[in-house]
């Protein structure tokens, strides 16, 4: 599989023609701006009998580590600022948005493959001193084993494997965007990348690169083009304020909202199934309760009214594939996106609403290992809800207020397609 390379970086940087400015790749983290290699001392390991998921969620002042299965928490790491939270890619970690770049967390637990099986570890949670430096860390998005941030402030984009982002000697690959933007990148299997094309005034493109940064194809009617996920059959979709461009089998295609002014800002995909779910506005100052779908065989669109409005970060998928909102009234929404109907509402929070500060704590909504996890700010607790049996599962009081929330398995992952959105 070929993935872009130093030496070809440097070539393509030289190169007037690419609509792209590319520059050189890093070998490793002590070249450049990319990264901060890790004194860290490592946490003492224990075996285990299996998998240990973990969440982490930010509040005013730090962040949190939390037993997935037990609700208890394991770490509580200062760290000041608005920071938020992204799972990396391994199973393991999370790179935390934070001032100066992407910051990794170490969840304590991971599994290691052995043959037919695999072994697993735990180890206290902890904030490490690996950084991928940044001027303005936007998103991350891990998939195919890759994970590749996205620098808002200089348009730099970082890929490395997910599994080597806490090993000193881990190889960085990058290039930088013609102009800085609030943009987002993602590698593919082929060693072919998607990334956005704009300015901080203006963003309408998308571009294909193959594993060299030569341009594959390219559009530019995406306007206030945002955020980024993967479906089945590794079909790529982007949002637009007029709809959505879908990436497969090797084109891009233009997908129109029927309404004048549709966006889709924020799109949530699953290999589980070939439609993605997305939030929909037909107003950039009303409340949404509309839901995209997109079948992305298709190129279709396709519109569902919730019984009552949302947020953008209280959307994820359920292990069937099954989409999941939670709205104003406190209940957590289940989708077939197949049929496009609510199929049950089960009851979670008390009603709430969104601020006018979308950084604000607010209800959000993240599925590991099948449960589904919500937190409620206004009472200060995570929920675990069991989608299958239709209810809240456990619930576990805070001392804080919680804000971001992330999750990921405790074990070896191939690739994950998860990322964070913001709203602008």
């Amino acid at each position: 599989m070929r993935r872009l390379s130093s030496t070809s970086l440097r070539a393509i940087a030289l190169s007037a023609t690419l609509p792209l400015a590319l520059a050189t790749g890093c070998a490793s983290p002590d070249g450049g701006r990319a990264a901060t290699p890790s004194s860290t001392p490592a946490p003492e390991p224990t075996e285990v009998g299996g998998s240990a998921p973990r969440l982490a969620l930010t509040y005013d002042g730090g962040l949190l580590v939390l037993d997935a299965t037990t609700l208890e928490v394991l770490a509580d790491e200062p760290l000041e600022g608005f920071n938020r939270l992204n799972p990396a890619g391994d199973g393991r970690h999370f790179l935390v948005s934070t001032q100066g770049g992407f910051r990794l967390l170490d969840g304590g637990a991971w599994g290691e493959p052995h043959g037919d099986h695999s072994h697993h570890y735990t180890a206290e949670p902890q904030l490490t001193d690996v950084l991928f430096e940044a001027e303005k860390p936007g998103h991350v998005v891990a998939h195919a084993g890759r994970t590749v941030l996205f620098d808002d402030g200089t348009g730099q984009v970082t890929a490395v494997d997910s599994a080597e982002l806490a090993d000193p000697d881990r190889e960085l690959e990058q290039f930088t965007t013609p102009a800085a933007h609030h943009g987002v990148a993602v590698e593919l299997a082929d060693g072919s990348v998607l990334v956005s094309d704009g300015t901080e005034e203006e963003r309408s493109g998308v571009r294909i690169l193959d594993a060299d940064g030569n341009e594959l194809t390219a559009r530019d009617d995406c306007p206030s083009v945002h955020g980024e996920t993967v479906a089945a059959g590794e079909a790529v979709v982007i949002g637009c304020q007029d709809g959505a461009v879908l990436y497969t089998g090797g084109e891009l295609t233009k997908i129109q909202s029927p309404d004048g002014y549709g966006r889709i800002g924020n799109q949530f995909g699953t290999e589980a199934s070939p439609i993605v779910l997305g939030d929909y506005e037909r107003s950039a100052e009303d409340r949404s309760r509309t839901v995209a779908l997109i079948d992305t065989t298709t190129a279709e669109l396709r519109l569902l009214d919730l019984p009552a409005p949302y947020w953008y970060q209280s959307f994820d998928r359920g292990p069937d594939g099954e989409g999941l909102v939670l709205t104003y009234d406190g209940d957590l929404q289940v989708i077939d996106v197949v049929s496009g109907t609510v199929t049950r509402s089960i009851p979670v929070t008390g009603p709430w609403e969104e601020s006018d500060d979308w950084q604000d704590p607010h209800p959000q909504v993240v599925v590991v290992e099948g449960m589904a996890y919500v937190t409620e700010p206004a009472t200060k607790q995570v929920h675990a809800v069991d989608i299958e049996g239709g209810e809240v599962w456990k619930s576990a009081d805070l001392e804080v207020t919680p804000n971001e929330l992330s999750g990921v398995s405790g074990d070896a992952e191939a690739h994950s397609d998860h990322e964070h959105e913001d709203d602008e």
